[in-house]
């Protein structure tokens, strides 16, 4: 076993309340860190640390857990700038913008597909994600979702099969045999790439009566539930998703005094994503309702090429704190131990003993100048599972 000893480090994040400052964060102070191989050996004070076989400093700057980005779609092709820029000229977003995508994704070759991945995955590895998940949902026919989800799977455990992202082009006038096919064929030969189902459950997607349908069906496949849930309009997605005891429930923007007491009392994680409503001109999710009523709440980049085109948690930590209510230390255990939550992972999202050696680096003193100074590359140096990627 080699161990290396990370010392000198100005605040440590934890996100082990047994740790440090008992706080949630478990923020510890001139801390340092001994790395076993992959795995976290032991997290505390500087002048407390064991011996290791070799010795970093990390020179006074913050560490943090690398960031668990829970909701992503990278597996894609094509470029949606017209349309940006008629929604920033005036134009509302619609759900039916993802037709484009689809055309653009079909005619791509598998090669072309896989470099994207590999490299919007890079670019968020760069910027402190060292967790993805990544869904299909741009392909829509069975031979277009099964590839894009070998691609993904090539790149992160954490790959969803969204083939219910929007009716097909090709079903637009029988929607009841493109769910169908979504629950059967298409099923079939995604599944064995697959951690979980989505569905996007939204007016001019997917209703009620036709997202149970998906999502059970996954389920009878052995594919955990996460639901696009109340992201344009009030309905039916987050009770829903907590029925079906769906990992998360992703968007949350119009919620229900009934939907957030749902959320408080089930084991779904209300994913927020602000890059969505920054890049649609939309109402804020209200974060800081959620946190009060005791829903657990990740943070995530939402990445796509209609929406939410960016891949960089700092961002969405500045939105989450500057518009939707959350402290910085909220939005920094959202984006970490939250995401971790929403994978239901346990060994990812902190940086207690035990846990996956994935450790983010800051130019800055203290994790709160990921908001403090927004738009300002902070990040310095990521390592993954025990090693330094970045």
């Amino acid at each position: 076993m080699t161990t290396t000893l990370i010392t000198n480090i100005g605040s440590l994040v934890t996100n082990d309340p047994t740790l440090g400052d008992r706080t949630p964060l478990g923020l510890i102070q001139d801390a340092a860190v001994v790395v076993e191989n992959d795995r976290i050996g032991w997290a505390g004070p500087a002048a407390q640390a064991p011996d290791a076989d070799r010795r970093i400093d990390a020179a006074g700057r913050a560490v943090i857990p690398g960031f668990v980005d829970s909701h992503s779609h990278l597996v894609f092709a094509g470029d949606r700038t017209a349309e940006f820029n008629a929604r920033m000229s005036g134009q509302a977003y619609k759900a039916g913008g993802i037709r484009t995508t689809v055309a653009a994704t079909r005619a791509a070759s598998d090669e072309e597909l896989a470099a994207n991945v590999g490299r919007y995955m890079a670019e968020a590895l760069r910027q402190g994600t060292t967790t993805f998940e990544t869904k299909s949902g741009y392909g829509l026919t069975v031979e277009d979702e099964a590839r894009a989800l070998r691609i993904a799977a090539e790149h992160t455990d954490e790959v969803t099969y969204l083939g219910a992202h929007i009716v097909s082009p090709d079903y637009a006038d029988d929607p009841a045999a493109y769910v169908d096919l979504v629950t059967g064929e298409m099923l079939d030969a995604c599944a064995p790439y697959a951690r979980w189902v989505d569905v996007f459950c939204e007016k001019g997607a997917f209703d009620g009566d036709q997202a149970r349908a998906i999502l059970t069906a996954g389920k009878a496949k052995g594919l955990h539930p996460r639901v696009h849930a109340n992201q344009l309009s009030y309905g039916p997605g987050v009770q829903l998703a907590v029925e079906l005891d769906a990992a998360s429930a992703d968007h949350c923007t119009h919620l229900t005094d009934e939907d957030v007491d749902a959320l408080a009392s089930g084991n779904t994680v209300a994913t927020l994503l602000p890059g969505a409503e920054f890049s649609t001109r939309a109402e804020w999710p209200n974060a800081r309702r959620l946190l009060d009523a005791g829903v657990t709440v990740a943070l995530s980049t939402d990445c796509n090429p209609g929406s939410s085109f960016t891949s960089s948690v700092p961002f969405c930590i500045a939105l989450a704190v500057r518009d939707m209510g959350m402290t910085p230390d909220e939005a920094l255990w959202s984006s970490t131990a939250g995401g971790a939550k929403a994978l239901r992972r346990t060994d990812v999202g902190h940086l207690a003993p035990g846990a996956t050696a994935n450790l983010t680096f800051l130019d800055a003193p203290s994790h709160v100048h990921l908001a403090y100074r927004p738009g300002v590359p902070l990040v310095t140096e990521v390592w993954r599972r025990g090693v330094r990627a970045v």
